[in-house]
C-alpha cells in the first residue's frame, strides 16, 4: 500500500489483535467480539508515529494446524499478511501463557525472517512488569514487550519498536487520484471472487458459506486503466436474517465503505435477477450519491437464447427505476469474462460524478427545456424559472431558483434532470436538484 511501511499484526484468535489495531489507529474499525475468530480477513488501515505514516493490517486469528476451512483461510490471509509487511507484531496473552500454536506461530515468523515485534497483552495491572512476561523469551523473537491494548499502556513502546524497522523515508508520492471502489451486494452474489479475479491473487476469503467476509477489506491496485483501492465488504443481509451482533457490524460497514467510496460496483446474482435486498443495497448507494455501475455477476451460469440479455437488462432497469442512470455490465467472475471492462467504466462513471458545468450552459439548456415544455401553473399562477447554478459535485448538485416552489411539480423536476442529461450525459450519477424559491434565505 503505497510506499508506506505495512504493520501486520498476527497471533492465534482471542488474544486481542483487533483491540490492539484499534487502538493504534484510534477508531473503532475492526470488529472487537469476544468470540474466536471474529476478525476473518485482513483489515487495512492507517496510522500515524512520529510523524511518520505507516499502514497498519490486522489479521484473522491463525490457527497452525486444523481442517476447518474458514480457520485455514484465515492462516493463509494472515501468511499473505506477513509477506507483505515491514514489520509483524505477534500478539500473545499473558493470561494463558505460552502455547503450542504461539510457538508454531513464532516458528512461522522466524522462517519468513521478517523483522518481530513481540506483543504479551492483558498486561493489565499497574505496577512492575508481570515475572510471567519472561516466559515469552522462549519464543525466540527477542525482547517481549508487555501491553495492555484495551487500557492502551506500553502501546507506545511497542511502536517505537515497530518503528526502528521502518525504512528511510522517501518523498512522500502521496496517490491522491486512487479511485475508491466498494463492491456491495447481498451475501453469496460474488465480491470477493470478482476482487480476487481483478488482483489474481487469494487476497479475499472465497467460500461459499454465506457471509464469510464480515469486515471491509481495503486492496490497493494499479493498471494500465489507472489507480484504484477496491473495498470489499460483507454481504448485506436482510434485516430479518441479522440476529448475529456481528452481522449487524458488518452491514454497518458495508453502509460506512460506500460513503468512503467513489465507485460503487452493485452486484447482483444472475440467475436471481434483482430481489428486494438487491433494491436496498442499491439505494445506500443512490441515496449517498455515488457514481454506481450495476455488476451482473454469474452470467456464464445462465442458459442463454436471443435477447436474454436484453430482456435481463430492461428486467434490471424496471426494478432499479430509481437508477436509470447506471450502466449495466453482465459478467462472470469465476471466468473473468468482460472483468476488464470494468475499469474503462469505473474510470468513466468517476468522471461523470465529479462533472462541472458553467452556468451559461446551464441556462441554456434551462430555456431550451422551458421553451419545448411549458413550466405547470396552477389556478392563474405559473411556475418561473430565473435561473439554474451548479453548487458541488460527487454527484453533481444544481439549484434552481424560482418564483414559486410549490408550483415547481416533482414531475417537471424529473424533465428538467432529463433535460441536462440529455445534453450533458452524467451516466452513473445521481443529480441533486434543490430548488429555491424568491426570499429563501440562503
Amino acid at each position: 500500500m503505497n510506499d508506506r511501511p505495512l504493520i501486520a499484526i498476527v497471533g492465534r484468535p482471542n488474544v486481542g489483535k483487533s483491540m490492539l489495531f484499534n487502538k493504534i489507529v484510534g477508531q473503532r474499525l475492526s470488529i472487537v467480539e469476544d468470540t474466536p475468530g471474529v476478525t476473518r480477513d485482513r483489515l487495512y488501515a492507517e496510522g500515524e508515529w512520529l510523524g511518520r505514516k505507516f499502514n497498519i493490517v490486522d489479521t484473522g486469528g491463525i490457527e497452525p494446524s486444523t481442517d476447518s476451512e474458514i480457520l485455514s483461510f484465515m492462516r493463509e490471509q494472515a501468511q499473505i499478511a506477513i509477506d507483505s509487511a515491514t514489520v509483524t507484531i505477534l500478539v500473545t496473552d499473558l493470561r494463558t501463557g505460552v502455547t503450542a500454536s504461539d510457538k508454531e506461530i513464532a516458528n512461522m515468523l522466524l522462517k519468513s525472517r521478517k523483522p518481530v515485534v513481540l506483543a504479551v497483552n492483558k498486561a493489565d495491572s499497574v505496577g512492575p512488569t508481570d515475572p510471567a512476561v519472561y516466559e515469552f523469551y522462549e519464543l525466540g523473537l527477542g525482547d517481549p514487550i508487555d501491553i495492555s491494548a484495551i487500557h492502551g499502556h506500553n502501546v507506545d513502546t511497542l511502536l517505537d519498536a515497530c518503528f526502528e524497522y521502518f525504512p528511510p523515508e522517501t518523498e512522500d508520492g502521496e496517490d491522491e487520484d486512487r479511485i475508491k471502489v466498494a463492491v456491495i451486494g447481498k451475501p453469496n452474489v460474488g465480491k470477493s471472487s470478482l476482487i480476487n479475479c481483478i488482483l489474481g491473487e487469494k487476497r479475499v476469503i472465497v467460500s461459499d458459506v454465506a457471509g464469510t467476509t464480515r469486515d471491509a477489506v481495503d486492496t490497493e491496485f494499479d493498471n494500465d486503466s489507472g489507480k484504484y483501492v477496491f473495498i470489499d465488504t460483507a454481504g448485506i443481509r436482510r434485516h430479518s436474517k441479522v440476529e448475529e451482533r456481528i452481522e449487524k457490524f458488518s452491514v454497518m460497514r458495508a453502509k460506512l465503505a460506500v460513503e468512503r467510496a467513489d465507485v460503487c460496483l452493485i452486484m447482483i446474482d444472475a440467475r436471481d435477477g434483482v430481489t428486494e435486498q438487491d433494491t436496498k443495497i442499491a439505494g445506500l448507494a443512490h441515496e449517498a450519491g455515488k457514481a454506481s455501475i450495476i455488476v451482473v455477476n454469474k452470467w456464464d451460469l445462465v442458459d442463454k437464447e436471443t435477447g436474454t440479455m436484453e430482456k435481463m437488462r430492461k428486467e434490471i432497469m424496471r426494478d432499479l427505476s430509481f437508477m436509470s442512470y447506471a450502466p449495466i455490465i453482465f459478467i462472470s467472475a469465476l471466468t473473468g469474462q468482460r472483468t476488464n471492462r470494468l475499469f474503462d467504466l469505473i474510470n468513466f462513471v468517476n468522471d461523470q460524478n465529479s462533472m462541472r458545468i458553467t452556468t451559461g450552459l446551464l441556462n441554456n439548456v434551462l430555456s431550451d427545456a422551458q421553451a419545448r415544455v411549458q413550466p405547470p401553473t396552477d389556478k392563474g399562477r405559473r411556475l418561473k424559472i430565473y435561473y439554474m447554478t451548479q453548487t458541488g459535485i460527487k454527484p453533481p448538485n444544481f439549484v434552481i431558483f424560482c418564483n414559486s416552489r410549490e408550483l415547481f411539480h416533482f414531475s417537471y423536476q424529473r424533465y428538467i434532470e432529463n433535460q441536462i442529461r440529455s445534453v450533458f450525459g452524467l451516466e452513473g450519477t445521481p443529480i441533486r436538484l434543490v430548488i429555491r424559491q424568491k426570499g429563501d434565505s440562503e
